[in-house]
């Protein structure tokens, strides 16, 4: 079943709205539009053509539907996210005449603990990405001296990927080590970086980037063979592949660096707003998160170092 022309155009609105005026990430953005296509799919398959006939039976039968056809927990409290923000968009503009999906229950959060390194498999990772520098030559090497300063900045900072790519060499401070990054909702904060990611840094920008250097690189400090800046695609591919070359080490993605980086802070002894700052999380709740890592991971040395465990 397609939208109809009523519809399209209300979509095409509400995508201007959270581009323009809401300013989400493109990841949030594309889930909000994403989500609102189906429930125009689903709103005129059930009879509703038009987006100002909606009401709360609409939103909540479009939301069991999807229960009905296995959607997980998370897509169904992200899809009762989107619609929320719809409706209020709908009603703040005069489309409908109240906002209906206000009421809608999101299904309560269940967040499985996220894959942490310990320090030794970090160590392990690093100085794996250290030893391809000594063992290559020419194009292989400054690739392999950029993927250093990639790790050890992402585990040293535990800084999300998007904001890696974004960073600009005017945003390192070497005197107070630390590096400036544009966090989510535009939110800049300074993130400080220990020795190790300062002097992996240095290497790659006076040793190894002025040999890709291009006219469209401009001031990014990570850019590709053919001068432009690295996107997160490439950068994953750095953490996932060197990690590979371990197979008795867990395979993760970039986040999981951060997630290892703010779990090793914590335990360190910082103060969880500290890691909050750190992450640059909205909200405390969400770096409670490394509260449960750390005491799954004193749980699990317990068990098996305690004799009456």
């Amino acid at each position: 079943m397609e939208s109809t022309a009523a519809w399209e155009q209300t979509l095409a609105e509400f995508g201007d709205h959270v581009r323009l005026d809401r300013q989400h990430s493109p990841h949030t953005i594309r889930g909000y539009l994403s989500d609102m296509k189906n429930f125009s799919y689903f709103a005129v398959g059930y009879g509703v053509e038009y987006p100002w006939d909606v009401d709360i039976r609409l939103f909540r039968a479009w939301l069991a539907r999807e229960h009905a056809d296995g959607k997980s927990r998370a897509t169904i409290t992200r899809r009762t996210v989107s619609a929320r923000a719809f409706s209020l968009w709908c009603f703040k503009t005069g489309i409908t005449t109240q906002d209906h999906a206000q009421l809608l229950a999101s299904p309560k959060s269940h967040r499985n603990l996220p894959t942490v390194l310990r320090a030794d498999q970090v160590a392990i990772v690093l100085d794996a990405a250290e030893s391809l520098v000594a063992d290559s030559e020419g194009i292989e090497r400054i690739k392999a001296i950029r993927n250093v300063a990639i790790l050890e900045v992402l585990y040293a900072t535990g800084i999300r990927v998007s904001e890696l790519c974004g960073m600009d060499i005017d945003d390192i401070d070497y005197e107070r080590r630390a590096v400036r990054v544009m966090g989510k909702g535009s939110k800049p904060r300074t993130v400080p970086m220990g020795i190790p990611a300062i002097r992996a840094l240095d290497r790659w920008l006076v040793s190894a980037r002025p040999h890709w250097v291009a006219d469209k690189s401009g001031a990014a400090v990570f850019i590709g063979q053919r001068g432009g800046r690295i996107d997160p695609r490439a950068a994953r591919e750095v953490v996932t592949s060197t990690i590979a070359l371990h197979p008795d080490i867990p395979h993760l993605a970039p986040h999981g660096l951060r997630h290892s980086a703010a779990t090793h802070v914590l335990e360190g002894g910082a103060d969880l707003r500290s890691v909050q700052e750190l992450l640059g999380h909205a909200t405390l709740a969400t770096t409670q998160l490394y509260t449960h890592i750390s005491v799954e991971r004193l749980r699990s040395a317990y068990e098996q170092a305690h004799p009456r465990a």
